[in-house]
């Protein structure tokens, strides 16, 4: 069986949100909680999840922006989280990062060039005399022109100058990719022709990513499985075709049931969750989705309230945390 790339173990992370007068924490902010995950070589690993679940943190925790509060990194059987700021450094340079806002992730001041051309050259990845060529080749293989090279960022459009951003994330030759909501602020014609560059990068260079998105809609066309976060918890994972034709958790068919469909004989009855949606500051023990779940009368005898339900594998390679779906 081929071994994980990455593998996430127990990864939390909490953030301070108030101190008592002797600086004592009294509230926490649980951002990512208990979160594990393996992402295997080649594959893209779709995460997606509404706004504020976490999905975003994962992302920064495995580029080294934020340091875990508990929990293991692991990559090339070493534990990333457990290292040295100095000892990290040789590993940054495997798993790299696409910004979802293509103009505030670029250098203003500088050309496009020379934001492509300074991780090299600060790596010493190439000869010096040998990065103006890389530098030619990197703009190429995203679909831009090497005369580009001494223009600035403010004269791309938005989608030319997510191109770039992905140039500078290939300078560094990483194994891992981290895709922030690398299309969300794209048009949507401009959404399909990156989607469809990195999935042509993919087999060129042998990456992997994870890609973040809101809606599952997104993921769709680009990853191999699909993990769903809700509130800093990872709810149900399973490889696309799957999840998209036999979605378990009700949170997940709710993101299913959102979904625009052109074709009026394919729509499906919109789900529509009510009641209040649980704080992740502080959270009470039990379902995150617990208070908003609308099959929650369905499960006779479930402790939802009490307990949060386990991620348990249901069918190969399709797992679930809802006790509708106890497992084996």
């Amino acid at each position: 069986m081929t071994e994980p790339l990455i593998s996430l173990r127990h990864l939390s992370k909490h953030f301070t949100m108030d101190r008592d007068l002797l600086g004592r924490t009294t509230s926490v902010l649980k951002a990512v909680d208990d979160l594990s995950l393996d992402i295997f070589p080649g594959e893209t690993f779709g995460l997606v999840g509404e706004s504020g679940c976490g999905k975003t943190t994962v992302g920064k925790l495995l580029v080294d922006l934020y340091t875990p509060t508990a929990g293991e990194i692991v990559y090339g059987g070493v534990d990333l989280a457990k290292l040295r700021p100095q000892e990290r450094r040789r590993y940054c340079r495997d798993i790299q990062l696409i910004f979802q806002d293509p103009y505030a992730s670029l250098n203003p001041r500088m050309p496009v060039g020379d934001i492509i051309a300074e991780p090299i050259r600060v790596n010493r990845l190439q000869p010096a005399e040998k990065i103006d060529d890389r530098v030619g080749y990197l703009l190429n293989a995203v679909g831009l022109s090497a005369n580009y090279r001494n223009r600035f960022p403010h004269e791309f459009s938005g989608g030319q100058r997510q191109r770039v951003g992905i140039a500078r994330a290939l300078a560094m030759e990483p194994k891992l990719i981290v895709c922030d909501e690398p299309v969300s602020a794209l048009d949507v014609s401009i959404q399909a022709q990156v989607l469809n560059l990195l999935d042509d990068l993919s087999e060129e260079f042998g990456l992997t990513y994870l890609f973040i998105a809101h809606g599952l809609n997104v993921v769709k066309h680009i990853s191999d499985r699909v993990g769903v976060m809700y509130l800093g918890k990872l709810v149900e994972v399973a490889p696309k075709r799957e999840l998209y034709s036999n979605p378990l958790h009700p949170y997940t068919k709710a993101l299913l049931s959102a979904i625009p469909v052109t074709n009026p004989a394919l729509r499906t009855e919109r789900i529509l969750l009510e009641g209040d949606v649980t704080s992740p500051i502080d959270p009470k023990p039990g379902c995150r989705f617990a208070s908003r779940c609308y099959a929650k009368s369905d499960c006779v005898g479930c402790d939802c309230d009490v307990e949060m339900p386990p991620l348990r594998e249901v069918s190969p390679g399709h797992l679930v945390a809802c006790y509708l779906h106890p497992g084996d």
